[in-house]
């Protein structure tokens, strides 16, 4: 289904956008970050920390060290400066996490509780790898959306975009 390499690609642009998306986050004040926009999860600041808290919860359960932190919708970080640390150190552990596993590792089931509904599921590493990067995407997609109506522009988004990734021929 998917490759280490393609693990490796996906963290490399994840890290990227998210760099790309906290300094356009850092040009708006704090208020206006943690303002209610009507999103899913209300703010830019709430969503950004969701974004955080479901990479932690699922990097947490492939690598078979389960995140206890805050609960499904809750804020994990109040401090806009800290959130930006922890999601550097989350994208890096990410990072480390795809330098290292194995076509052997993506291919086993994985077995977890959700913390949505409590419930144990199990699907194979590889489902639960594409659904933590695609999870990333869709959420990126919120705040980039937030962001737009805030008068700030994020700029392009998309994977040819990040260094390395495309072979530029002209």
């Amino acid at each position: 289904m998917i490759t280490p390499a393609y693990c490796t690609t996906l963290a490399r642009y994840s890290g990227w956008i998210n760099t790309r998306l906290y300094d356009a986050c850092a040009k708006l004040p704090d208020t206006e970050r943690k303002r209610d926009r009507a999103a899913f999860f209300g703010s830019i600041h709430r969503t950004l920390n969701h974004l955080l808290w479901g990479d932690r919860i699922w990097l947490g359960r492939l690598v078979e060290k389960p995140f206890a932190g805050a609960a499904f919708g809750a804020d994990l970080i109040a401090a806009f400066d800290e959130l930006r640390l922890e999601r550097e150190r989350a994208d890096a552990a990410l990072l480390d996490w795809s330098a290292h596993v194995t076509q052997d590792a993506l291919d086993r089931p994985l077995r977890y509780t959700s913390s949505v509904d409590g419930r144990t599921r199990q699907l194979s590493a590889a489902v639960a790898t594409v659904h933590l990067f695609n999870h990333g995407t869709h959420h990126r997609g919120q705040v980039t959306t937030l962001l737009s109506q805030a008068g700030v522009d994020i700029g392009p988004t998309d994977l040819p975009w990040v260094p390395g990734v495309v072979e530029l021929l002209d």
